[in-house]
């Protein structure tokens, strides 16, 4: 989750192990909270006026007199990507506090062509250059639904209008105007089938039949399905056909230890490239031959970090850039167009990241990002023939760069001797400050990874004096099968160890006061937070946790459907109800209570499909029930997180209320 809401770790490590193509399919997340108005002191003496105006020239309260909203409230223009012939850009806009899409056509005024008012949008794409096409669930429940504007009528079209069905896209169909390949699991809640969807009509046409293990899809270039990988829940099995239609065959089986992850065919669909991580720790791109059953050649690969991502040109039928993150993102590019133009873009911007996040089809106008860890930045419309650039949006205007805090890379050595990357935000001004507040932030997931980025909530909590230190602990993602593999059973252990090792390295070089360090986090970094306080309450002053698992017996058994065809390699990593009972109890939270210090925030979606409410009820009745008063916030209309503006608005208050409180 990006507040960790950019995706579940769990999620994320489906589609790090089964990922089809996905590519058009772009989920965004926002995040927010409410201003709280600083008391104003009726007198200050001299000595604290001087103190406050040398605070101000230095910096350090540049960024206090920010409202708390400004962090957080929905940019006015955003997520914009350019039509398939390059002559218009959408973006979401903010219209009844909702994100919904507004077209910008040349000679034309803006205009908004959805007007959704329940809940913001999930993220959307073009289909040809008169219809987009959207996602949004319901209420936080997951079960997104797909639907379809069309700009010349104006018309909106819910195109899987199943109750309680999830639908995901398997393949854009980039070629294709009228119709897309998604899934569904509206025959059996566990599984997902695939069909053909006309985008006028709303038809749906059966394409492929899960025989009961298929876990993903993939296609080749022209739309045809000619890749499933199928689970047992520990073994994946990668099956092929050579013609579409045709029957399928094994290719291998890996244990869900092993990465292979087919990510697209190679242009004369022949082939594919794939991420694997056999017989290797850190994953690279290869090209894989099903006719030889072996890698053909590796295609990129580092020591350092796992390769994940590749992206390739549908005009040219090129491959182009190889992605990959260490402290900062980063890409090898292997034919000169690409290298030429991130080159050229780049010069444009000297100390911002530079992607490209849209293109039309004859790839010569883009939309380009600028940003870096103290602005969400800028967006430009790239002409590449005449090397224009036209500014389409500040992303953020009304949070100055320069009041911004700088997001560092660390590094310190666990317990046990394992590196760990994390990065440290000292408050503006206060870089070289000795025994600060801190909030401690770890990660959702827990296979994921926290990333150099404009972060609002990290830049808030700097913004009111506080330090932020956010740790990958064992498990995150990146960093290599064997770091991976640590996290194992690990939930609560030597995770956690790694939690408390970044808080003792923090006060040992001096930047944090031991006495004012408050733990917090969401989904997994909720359980985090409540295994911190649990099993070393000595080290943290407060704690907030958000949506966070407390009982990991009770977590396990109300996972969505979906999840479960993957519940047998989770009790390998986690640990099994009945095999393992004693260790899932010790790590469980919910049974040990009376070992809480600390003054804890509850926050948590009802309709949270992830982390059931559950989970939140039982850790705020356990400790109602020895007396000890928690502040507990629940909205009945959000899920995993709160997407709903004033839903965030009152999650980040609070959490600014319960930190002064506890820290100021």
């Amino acid at each position: 989750m990006e507040f960790h809401l950019h995706v579940d770790g769990w999620v994320a490590w489906q589609y790090h192990h089964f990922s089809a193509q996905n590519r058009a399919w772009r989920r965004a997340a926002a995040m927010a909270g409410f201003h709280v108005p600083i008391k104003k002191e009726t007198a200050l003496k001299t000595k604290t006026l001087t103190v406050l105006l040398a605070s101000l020239l230095s910096g350090s309260a540049l960024a206090a007199d920010i409202p708390l909203r400004d962090f957080f409230r929905l940019p006015e223009q955003s997520n914009f990507t350019v039509s398939p012939d390059g002559k218009s850009v959408a973006f979401l806009s903010p219209w009844e506090s909702r994100r919904n899409i507004v077209v910008r056509r040349p000679g034309q005024p803006d205009k908004r062509v959805t007007a959704i008012k329940d809940r913001d949008l999930s993220g959307y794409f073009w289909k040809g250059n008169d219809r987009l096409v959207y996602v949004k669930d319901n209420a936080g429940d997951e079960n997104f639904h797909l639907y379809s504007v069309d700009l010349k009528s104006g018309k909106t079209r819910d195109l899987t209008p199943f109750p309680g069905v999830r639908a995901e896209i398997v393949d854009d169909l980039v070629d294709n105007d009228k119709q897309l390949l998604i899934s569904l699991n509206k025959r059996n809640p566990e599984i997902f089938d695939v069909y053909r969807i006309d985008l006028q009509t709303g038809k749906l046409t059966l394409e492929a039949e899960n025989p009961g293990k298929v876990a993903n899809w993939g296609t080749d270039h022209k739309g045809n399905i000619r890749i499933a990988i199928e689970t047992d829940g520990v073994n994946n099995t990668v099956l092929y056909r050579d013609q579409p239609g045709g029957k399928f065959r094994k290719l291998m089986t890996t244990n869900f230890r092993e990465n292979f992850t087919p990510l697209f065919f190679t242009f004369d669909n022949q082939r594919f490239y794939a991420s694997s991580s056999l017989g290797r720790d850190k994953a690279a791109i290869v090209e894989y031959d099903p006719k030889t059953g072996k890698e053909a050649k590796e295609i990129y690969a580092r020591q350092d970090v796992d390769v994940s991502g590749l992206d390739f040109s549908h005009k040219r039928k090129v491959i182009t850039c190889a992605g990959f993150e260490t402290d900062k993102p980063g890409r090898e590019c292997f034919d000169p167009q690409s290298r030429e133009l991130y080159a050229k873009l780049q010069s444009h911007f000297p100390g911002y990241q530079v992607d490209i996040t849209s293109g039309n089809r004859n790839e010569d106008r883009f939309v380009v990002a600028a940003w870096n860890d103290k602005t969400q930045g800028k967006r430009y419309l790239y002409d590449k023939k005449s090397d224009k650039l036209t500014l389409l949006a500040e992303i953020t205007p009304w949070l100055p760069e320069d009041k911004m805090a700088s997001m560092k890379p660390i590094q310190y050595r666990s317990r046990d001797g394992l590196t760990i990357n994390g990065y440290l935000t000292l408050p503006k001004g206060k870089e070289d400050a000795k025994d600060l507040p801190v909030i401690v932030n770890p990660h959702g997931g827990p296979w994921y990874r926290d990333s150099w980025r404009f972060n609002p909530e990290v830049q808030f909590f700097a913004s009111r004096g506080w330090a932020v230190l956010q740790m990958n602990f064992r498990g995150s993602t990146g960093y290599g099968r064997q770091f991976w593999e640590a996290s194992f059973k690990e939930w609560g252990g030597k995770m956690q160890d790694d939690v408390s090792d970044g808080v003792d390295w923090l006060v040992k070089q001096g930047v944090a006061d031991p006495k004012k360090v408050c733990i917090y986090g969401g989904s997994y970094g909720g359980y985090a937070t409540l295994s911190g306080i649990t099993k070393t309450p000595e080290l943290y002053r407060c704690a907030v946790d958000y949506v966070g698992v407390s009982n990991l017996f009770t977590f396990m058994k109300t996972i969505p459907p979906y999840w479960k065809p993957f519940l047998d390699s989770m009790y390998e990593m986690v640990g099994n109800p009945e095999k393992d009972k004693e260790l899932l109890r010790e790590r469980s939270p919910v049974f040990h209570v009376d070992r809480i210090q600390s003054p804890l925030l509850v926050l948590q979606g009802a309709k949270d499909p992830r982390v059931n409410i559950n989970e939140s009820n039982q850790i705020v009745d356990a400790l109602k029930k020895r007396g000890v008063d928690v502040e507990y916030i629940v909205k009945d209309n959000e899920g995993h997180g709160f997407h709903n503006e004033e839903n965030r608005f009152a999650a980040y208050g609070a959490m600014e209320q319960f930190f002064k409180k506890h820290l100021d």
